[in-house]
């Protein structure tokens, strides 16, 4: 069966009789089981998705099918579904099983999505390499001794290699949008709320969301008009209504465009990386759109000021998995007190123990203010600069990450390094803005660059929008 690269492709075929669900459904499990070395999925479910398949089937063929018909798609070990394993990679969750569905994961079921397994990632989505995974590295498939990023490894990989269509993961610090830029595809982190965090793991709650992993910005922007609105179980999420962002997909405007000039002055930054985002930035100068060199003095500041924030985040969070309410419970404990030791000691992976310590220390009462209240306030500072900029430009250009795919324990040792890997990603995140990850280009290796977008709240229409029309222009002049 050929490769499919977006819905439109494979809903034509349906609907001249070339191709039925679960020929899809097949096609996509027999590629994950040929492709089982890239670690990519932890479960299939595997009949499940036959079942569906043929009830959609059967739908299409009345005329009563959902918008997300034909759509199979695989969802990162954090997002709830009920009846099914849910452990964010950890050990620490052993044999638990979801008692519901998170909402993001309802409405893809209600629209006729088909749920094909769930996806390798970080530990409690911890980590930008997937290495940090209970379960083993996810790979990347264009070279299978590098990195797929992380935390949504598993998710960028399974789209990457035609393991499914699109994939569901989270992006707290740049989860979906690094992970995107080393593997080739489109990564959508939404404005902070667009989504509902209901049935999703936290790891830092004022940080974490629900973010798009995909081969085409229509699919991105589809799957987002599913998922995004008001929910009942989530008081965080925004009450906006949603656009029609499929429909809004042609951008004819000429944009006023700042590109972080910081970013490109980066001793991190790969001369590769740099030479293929600045050669975009030319071209939308050369089509006429005013494109300009912007100043953001707080790049130093941003790494430090998010890591501060999700470790302390992350120490209250994770204060839950303690062997006594669900999960993984030590059987080497003598009291209540060995318990919580022993269980969280065996249960969570280093990186996963190392954060929760820093949060913890952070949070401390002697270090309280010289470490959490000064993060926040930073943050603050990022926020405001940022959406000031975003008030003089529609978009700031950046690259999505320092470097190409980086192999396998390369940083591993110095986690300082690791944590640099999100330099570029924090910026949203900390700010709360939305931002994209498109794939632009390729290295002298052969591995994929990523372009970053950012944009105002809630200017998901445009972003995408303008992604597309990135990419169209590039596939052109290619």
């Amino acid at each position: 069966m050929k490769q499919y690269n977006s819905l439109q492709d494979i809903r034509t075929n349906l609907a001249d009789g070339q191709l039925t669900c679960r020929q899809l459904v097949d096609h996509y499990i027999h590629n994950i089981k040929e492709k089982a070395e890239l670690n990519a999925f932890l479960e299939i479910f595997e009949q499940e998705a036959y079942t569906q398949a043929d009830i959609i089937d059967h739908k299409l063929a009345n005329g009563t099918a959902g918008k997300l018909a034909g759509m199979v798609i695989g969802i990162k070990d954090v997002l709830a579904y009920e009846g099914h394993a849910l452990q964010a990679s950890s050990q620490i969750l052993n044999g638990f099983k979801s008692l519901y569905t998170a909402t993001a994961v309802q409405r893809l079921i209600a629209e006729d999505a088909i749920i094909i397994g769930r996806q390798n990632c970080d530990e409690f989505a911890m980590g930008a390499s997937n290495e940090n995974s209970s379960f083993g590295p996810a790979l990347n498939a264009d070279d299978t001794s590098r990195v797929p990023g992380g935390s949504s490894g598993g998710s960028a990989v399974a789209v990457q290699a035609d393991l499914c269509l699109a994939s569901i993961g989270s992006d707290t610090g740049g989860s979906v949008r690094q992970p995107a830029s080393f593997c080739g595809v489109v990564g959508l982190k939404p404005t902070y709320s667009r989504i509902s965090r209901y049935g999703l793991i936290a790891y830092a709650s004022s940080f974490d969301q629900i973010g798009i992993i995909s081969k085409s910005v229509s699919d991105a922007a589809l799957l987002l008009e599913v998922m995004a609105g008001k929910d009942e179980y989530d008081s965080t999420v925004s009450q906006r209504e949603v656009p029609a962002y499929s429909e809004q997909l042609s951008s004819n405007k000429k944009y006023k465009i700042g590109y972080i000039r910081d970013c490109f002055e980066s001793e991190g930054l790969d001369a590769e990386v740099k030479d293929a985002i600045l050669g975009v930035k030319d071209m939308l100068k050369e089509a006429g759109h005013q494109v300009e060199a912007v100043e953001f003095p707080y790049l130093d500041y941003m790494v430090p000021t998010y890591y501060i924030l999700t470790t302390a985040e992350a120490s209250s969070n994770l204060g839950r998995y303690d062997g006594v309410k669900y999960g993984y419970r030590s059987e080497n404990a003598t009291d209540l007190t060995s318990l919580y030791k022993k269980t969280r000691a065996e249960g969570f992976g280093p990186e996963v123990q190392r954060r929760i310590i820093l949060g913890t220390f952070v949070l401390s009462a002697d270090y309280y203010d010289a470490y959490y209240t000064k993060a926040q306030r930073v943050r603050r500072l990022i926020k405001e600069k940022t959406d000031e900029l975003l008030q003089s430009y529609d978009f700031l250009i950046l690259p999505t990450a320092p470097t190409t795919a980086f192999k396998l324990g390369e940083n591993t040792a110095n986690p300082l390094a690791m944590y640099l890997a999100d330099i570029f990603t924090v910026q949203a995140s900390l700010a709360g803005v939305p931002a994209i990850s498109i794939p632009i280009g390729r290295d002298t290796n052969g591995l994929s660059i990523g372009l970053q977008l950012m944009t105002r709240s809630f200017e998901e229409p445009q972003l995408l929008a303008f992604s597309n029309y990135i990419l169209d222009k590039i596939t052109v002049e290619a």
